[in-house]
Order: C-alpha cells, then sequence, then structure tokens
C-alpha cells in the first residue's frame, strides 16, 4: 500500500522568539500600511498627520510582535520583546537609511524607545498568556 505524502510533510514552525516576533510586527506593519494608504486614497485626510499614525501603526504591531515573542519564550518576556523591538528598530533605520539617506537623530531615537518599550510590554503580557 503507497504511503500518502501528504500525511509525512510536516508543517513549517517558527521556534525561535525573535523571528516569529519580527515575523508577525513586519506582518501587522504591512497591514497598517495597506489600511493607511487607502484612507489616504479614500478621504481627503492630510499627509502632515502621518507621522503621529505611522507612530502609532509601529507600536500597535511591535505590541503584537512582543507579545508573540513573549509567548513563544515563555519566560523573560520584556526581555524578548524589547530585543524585537529594537531589531525592529535596526531594520527600519537600515532601509531608510539606505534608501532615503535619512541619518540618526532625536526623532529616530526617540521611536527606538516607544518601539523598546511597545515590545518589552507586549513581550510581559505575552509571557502571562495561557498558551
Amino acid at each position: 500500500m503507497p504511503v500518502n505524502p501528504m500525511k509525512t510533510v510536516s508543517p513549517i514552525r517558527i521556534t525561535s522568539p525573535l523571528f516569529s516576533g519580527l515575523l508577525y510586527s513586519f506582518s501587522m506593519m504591512t497591514i497598517g500600511t495597506v489600511l493607511t494608504s487607502l484612507f489616504l486614497l479614500l478621504t481627503s485626510t492630510q499627509e502632515s498627520s502621518l507621522h503621529t499614525l505611522t507612530t502609532i501603526i509601529h507600536a500597535v504591531a511591535l505590541f503584537i510582535g512582543g507579545w508573540v515573542s513573549g509567548k513563544r519564550a515563555g519566560s523573560r518576556g520584556w526581555y524578548h520583546g524589547g530585543i524585537v523591538g529594537v531589531f525592529y528598530f535596526l531594520l527600519i533605520f537600515l532601509v531608510g537609511f539606505l534608501a532615503f539617506d535619512a541619518g540618526l537623530n532625536l526623532q529616530s531615537l526617540q521611536l527606538l524607545g516607544i518601539l523598546f518599550a511597545s515590545g518589552a510590554l507586549g513581550g510581559i503580557l505575552g509571557v502571562n498568556t495561557q498558551k
């Protein structure tokens, strides 16, 4: 009797708390960016309010990524969520630096603090969630 190949294939599972948190964060950021683009396209909202909106999108994405990271880690949620926030910031900063020649300034350091705090808070709550 032949073996069914669909039964032998195991699903891909990301076990690294850092990588899974980053994956969820970037997925949420992408969804938030698309929704913001649609909102700007369909309404008469000006682009001047975009800085606050992008900060909120990054913070919510990092909260969710920190939550996932803390839940996967099972302990030290603030650490794992905060590290996700730092890596997320480094990737965002690298893209801004290479694509738009944006340097490190007070505004970007403020964003780093917000992202670290948001990821750490998500990690703390993620550790304390039932599996």
